[in-house]
């Protein structure tokens, strides 16, 4: 079932997605060589508690972290651990809910960790392009398969390839709501959009091959070729004529400036 959202559970959504938005940049000030992604877990959720929050992610099914730590080939769902240490090269899709009034917030950004590889570099910005490409297409009126094929009309084009298994979600009271998003389909197919709807839109963009594995832990999927991978998500209403996002990269660039890819 779809909920479609009042404009006044919408402005709760946005409550919760902005304190996603502010952890996040929280992190940013951290993310550096020989920092470990249990580290970063429990920043996160010390600063989400502090904010009135509450981590969505936290037991959701099991999880056992506030955040998703993926790093390099991991393409979501990874397990913050004491042993997981960032290195000079790597990048880190951080992957962030928050639970507050009721309310779901979901938001990601990848990180680079000092200097990353040229090809890796031009990957998390493309990436990052095609969300908000795909935001564009999220207006009343349009279809679902206006958002996929926009994200993977681009990505392809670059040259990277679009994972196909993992896809976006509505959201809500619930962290995961119908409809799913897919980064890959066709325009003018799937679901027609009407205002009230709340969505995540989260493109997952492979440097190699789009095939991923499932890990061991039930958790973590990485890229069959050990590739990097990029993730990049924004919860966004759909209104008339342009969408309403409601997270933010706007306080993680503030941090980054020109560290940012």
């Amino acid at each position: 079932m779809i909920f479609l959202k009042s404009d006044d559970e919408i402005e709760l959504l946005r409550e919760s997605n902005l304190i996603v938005a502010k952890t996040l940049a929280e992190l940013a000030k951290m993310i550096q060589p020989g920092v470990t992604t249990l580290q970063l877990d429990k920043r996160a959720e010390e600063f989400i508690r502090d904010n009135g929050g509450i981590p969505g992610f936290l037991g959701y099914g099991g999880f056992p972290g506030s955040i998703c730590t993926s790093v390099n080939e991991q393409v979501v769902h990874g397990i913050p651990s004491k042993d997981v240490v960032l290195k000079e090269g790597d990048i880190i899709s951080v992957d962030c809910g928050v639970l507050k009034n009721g309310f779901h917030g979901d938001s990601a950004y990848t990180f680079c960790v000092g200097e990353v590889a040229p090809n890796t570099i031009q990957l998390l910005r493309t990436t990052k392009e095609s969300l908000y490409k795909g935001i564009e297409q999220a207006v009343e009126g349009k279809r679902i398969g206006d958002i996929s094929a926009t994200i993977q009309e681009y990505c392809e084009k670059e040259g990277f390839s679009v994972v196909r298994e993992m896809v976006g979600h509505g959201v809500g009271r619930n962290l995961h709501e119908s409809p799913e998003v897919p980064n890959y389909g066709r325009k003018g197919n799937g679901l027609l959009l009407k205002s009230g709807m709340t969505l995540a839109i989260e493109p997952m963009i492979n440097l190699g091959t789009r095939k991923i594995v499932f890990e061991k832990d039930g958790w973590t999927t990485r890229t069959y070729d050990r590739s990097p991978s990029a993730h990049f998500e924004h919860s966004v209403a759909i209104r008339q004529g342009k969408a309403d996002v409601l997270s933010s990269f706007k306080y993680v660039e503030e941090v980054l400036g020109e560290r940012e890819f």
